[in-house]
C-alpha cells in the first residue's frame, strides 16, 4: 500500500464505512503541541491491511529539549487499538532523538524513531546490555533466516529497554548521501523484537509523500503478517501526518 493510497483512505471516513474497511484508533498521545494515536486498517474482507501511526502537524512543534548532561531521548509509548484484530505489534514507541545517535555524520541529527514492538512493554523493560557494543556478541546475533538480506547486527547498536539495532549497509545513508529516512530490524537475544521506521524532523516538515520496499527475513520469530512496504506521508487536508506498514503479508 503506497502512501498516497493510504492517506486516500484516511480521507475516505464514511466511504471506507460502505465498503466495510474499517479503521481503528488507538489513544492520543500528547506529544509538543500536537498529538500521535495508533491506527489498525482491515480490508473489506477483515484482514489487517496496515499497521501505522497518525500524528497531528503540532506534534512537530515545541518539542522537548534535553539540558546538558542529560538524556536527549524522549519516548512516547502509544497503546494499539483496543478494538479490532490484533497484529502482530504489541505497542509502538515513538522515541524523538532530540540531537540525533551514532553512528557520528549518520543519525547524528534530530529524528524520530518510530518503534513497533512484537513484545510486550514488561518485555522490553527488561531488555539488558553491558555496552552498546554487546549487539556484536554472537550471543544477540540472530540465525541468517531472521535477518533480512543485506543487513548486519554490528557493534554499537545494543541499547537497554529497547534492543540491538539491524541496519542496512546499503542504505543511502551510509553511502553518503543525507539521512531523510530508514528502516531498521531490533533484536535481542537472537529474536526479532521490533521494527522501526526511522524519519528526521526536516523530512517530515517536508511534508513528504514517501514509501519504499521492506526488505524481508525468510522468516520471523513470532506468526503473523509483517510489511513488506512502510510510507511516510502528509495530508494537506486533514494536516496529519501518517507513519505506515503497508503490504502485509
Amino acid at each position: 500500500m503506497t502512501g498516497a493510497t493510504v492517506l486516500a483512505a484516511l480521507g475516505a471516513g464514511t466511504a471506507l464505512a460502505e465498503g466495510k474497511a474499517t479503521a481503528y484508533e488507538g489513544k492520543p498521545v500528547r506529544i509538543g503541541q500536537g498529538t500521535a494515536h495508533t491506527v489498525i486498517r482491515t480490508g473489506a474482507d477483515g484482514a489487517v491491511a496496515a499497521i501505522g501511526l497518525s500524528f497531528t502537524e503540532g506534534t512537530l512543534e515545541a518539542l522537548p529539549v534535553a539540558a546538558p548532561g542529560t538524556n536527549p531521548r524522549f519516548p512516547y509509548v502509544l497503546q494499539m487499538p483496543t478494538k479490532g484484530p490484533k497484529t502482530v505489534v504489541d505497542h509502538v514507541v515513538i522515541d524523538w532523538e532530540s540531537v540525533g545517535h551514532p553512528p557520528p555524520h549518520v543519525y547524528d541529527v534530530p529524528h524520530f524513531d518510530f518503534h513497533f514492538y512484537l513484545v510486550s512493554r514488561d518485555e522490553v523493560s527488561k531488555v539488558r546490555f553491558n555496552g552498546p557494543n554487546d549487539s556484536g556478541d554472537p550471543a544477540q546475533q540472530p540465525p541468517a533466516e531472521l535477518m533480512p538480506t543485506g543487513y548486519v547486527l554490528p557493534p554499537g547498536t545494543a541499547v537497554p529497554r529497547m534492543g540491538a539495532h539491524a541496519i542496512n549497509p546499503a542504505a543511502p545513508e551510509f553511502q553518503k548521501q543525507p539521512f531523510t529516512t530508514t528502516f531498521i530490524y531490533g533484536y535481542y537475544k537472537k529474536r526479532l523484537t521490533f521494527v522501526e521506521p526511522m524519519a528526521t524532523l526536516e523530512f517530515l516538515k517536508s511534508k513528504p509523500s514517501f514509501s519504499a520496499a521492506v526488505p524481508r527475513p525468510a522468516r520471523y520469530t513470532k506468526a503473523g503478517t509483517y510489511p513488506s512496504s512502510y510510507s511516510i506521508g502528509y495530508d494537506g487536508e486533514r494536516k496529519v501526518y501518517e507513519v505506515t506498514l503497508g503490504d502485509l503479508r
